[in-house]
Parts: structure tokens; sequence; C-alpha cells
């Protein structure tokens, strides 16, 4: 029984090691900036602020739930739902920011295409789905985009594990 614990605590690391999908998501998420609590406050948008306010402070199951109230007044708000998307990721809900990502890709306006294709590496990555943001990362670099250098990046951490 003595002689399995270390081999236990080997394998607990290994799978958290330098190059886990755990550790490239907290190395390569970075949440989307906040350039919305400069608006100057008023009643129609006091949620809004509210939420940005505790997403500025890292406080993001605050800023959910604030978005949440956004939202359901506004479906279409992408901007709100672009910040709700990386609040659930940043709170480590990739499910769910992957949900958010999804209205915003289907949304005829696609004003955040970069930041969608982005994100949404990120949440199959923090998932654990390395061949999905795998591919996902080679296609972003592959091309002219937003994030082409991050994602070229973490192409290659991922394929040197």
């Amino acid at each position: 029984m003595r002689l399995l614990a270390p081999i236990g605590l080997l394998l607990v690391f290994a799978s958290c090691g330098p190059d886990s999908p755990k550790s490239l998501c907290e190395r390569y998420f970075k949440p989307w900036p906040d350039v919305i609590s400069q608006r100057e406050r008023t009643n129609a948008n006091s949620d809004l602020m509210e939420a940005m306010a505790a997403y500025s402070d890292k406080n993001y199951e605050q800023a959910i739930t604030g978005l949440q109230r956004v939202l359901d007044r506004d479906a279409n708000d992408m901007q709100a739902r672009l910040y709700m998307a990386n609040a659930q990721l940043a709170a480590g809900h990739p499910y769910k920011a992957e949900m958010h990502l999804d209205f915003l890709e289907n949304y005829k306006a696609r004003a955040f295409k970069d930041q969608v294709e982005w994100y949404n590496a990120l949440c199959w990555l923090c998932e654990g789905d390395t061949a999905k943001a795998g591919q996902q990362v080679r296609w972003i670099a592959s091309r002219p985009h937003t994030y082409r250098q991050e994602a070229s990046e973490l192409a290659a951490a991922l394929a040197n594990p």
C-alpha cells in the first residue's frame, strides 16, 4: 500500500503537469477586456454596469448573475453575451461559455467572429478536448486572424505535450 501512494501522486502530478489541458487553459485564457465600465451609468444600463464592475474585479460568479439579468431583458445584446461567455469560462464553466459562444456564432451580426473562434478553442481546451481545440487553433493560426499569434503558440504547446 505504501508503494502505491507515490505512484498515485505521480499520476496526479502528471495529469496536472505543465502542459496539461488545465494548465494550458489557465495560461492562454485571458478574459475579454472590459471596455464598458467607463460608460456613464444610467437607469437603462445599471444592471450591465453592476455586472461589469464585478467582472473587472474578477468576481465572475457575481458578473454572471448580473449579465444574465441583462440577457434576460435583451437576448440579442451581443456585447453582454461575449462578456457572459468570458465570465463563464473564467469561473470554470466552459460548457456554459460555449453555449453563449454558439449563440454569438449563429447570430446574423458576426461582429465578434474572431473572438468567438478563439474562445471556442479555449472552451474545448478547458473541457479537456485537446483534439478539437488543437484543430481549431491550427485553423486560426493558418489564416489572418486577431488571435493568430496566440493560436500558433497554443498549437505548438498542444503538439509538444
